[in-house]
């Protein structure tokens, strides 16, 4: 199977892009898939749902984009069976400001994927909620975009910029870059707003809105206290349900 690289963006905050990273990296690795976790965000919230401290980590993203003599294998750690990541550490807040200056600083994620042999189906980056470097090398990176959106109406409103920066990439950096989809997240089920929000979602991006909906589960908020997915915290829950069938539609187009 060819590698699949899929970065997970939105520059709002709160749109579900780690809980999208998690959880579909753990329902993808269930269906037999190797899957690596990127952590690109300086907050680390997935490097810490992963049960690694990312004061502690020494090899981290952050060495990958500052340092050409670091391999992603000497960098990646197991979560869960089929399930790895490189973690990401509190660093990444200076490598915004160093990469300004560095050369070929969009391409430096890129590059070192492409020097790796690690044996994957997928690879999942979850970005800074921002368009600035570290989100950018992940656009770069990737072939696919999954744009996570918060049921709530300004959460669409950060959607467009977000393509815009995507089409000046696709034109300029990455050719191959294309919108996988359009995930709606924090859905529920009784609320009227969210149903409108779904609604335009649909009318804007027709086909590329994924047909099943995160529901807005307390079990997602929950399972990163427990350092485990949704899918080890509560498997039977809807929102783990709702990732598994994320992940067999994604899977089924290779």
């Amino acid at each position: 199977m060819p590698l699949r690289m899929i970065a997970i963006a939105n520059q709002k905050g709160g749109a579900g892009k780690t809980s999208t990273a998690l959880n579909l990296g753990a329902a993808l690795a269930e269906l037999g898939a190797q899957v690596l976790l990127v952590d690109l965000d300086p907050q680390c919230a997935l490097t810490a749902s992963c049960n690694l401290d990312p004061y502690a980590v020494n090899r981290s993203t952050y060495s990958i984009l500052t340092r050409d003599n670091v391999s992603v294998v000497s960098c990646v750690r197991n979560v869960a069976r089929n399930l790895h990541i490189l973690p990401g550490s509190v660093d990444l807040a200076a490598a915004e400001v160093m990469l300004t200056s560095a050369p070929n600083a969009p391409f430096r994620l890129r590059d070192a994927f492409a020097r790796s042999r690690a044996p994957l189906d997928y690879v999942l980056f979850d970005t800074p909620p921002s368009l600035a470097i570290l989100t950018v090398n992940a656009l770069v990176a990737a072939q696919e975009l999954l744009i996570p959106v918060q049921c709530q109406y300004l959460s669409m409103r950060g959607v467009r910029a977000l393509l815009e920066t995507v089409w000046l990439i696709h034109k300029n950096m990455n050719p191959r870059l294309d919108l996988l989809g359009v995930l709606a997240t924090m859905y529920r089920e009784h609320s009227d707003h969210s149903r409108q929000v779904v609604a335009e979602l649909r009318h804007v991006f027709e086909d590329k809105v994924f047909e099943m909906l995160i529901p807005d589960d307390d079990a997602v908020a929950e399972a990163p206290a427990s350092k485990k997915s949704v899918l080890a915290y509560q498997p039977n829950s809807e929102a783990a349900s709702a990732f598994r069938q994320l992940a067999e539609v994604i899977h089924h187009e290779r």
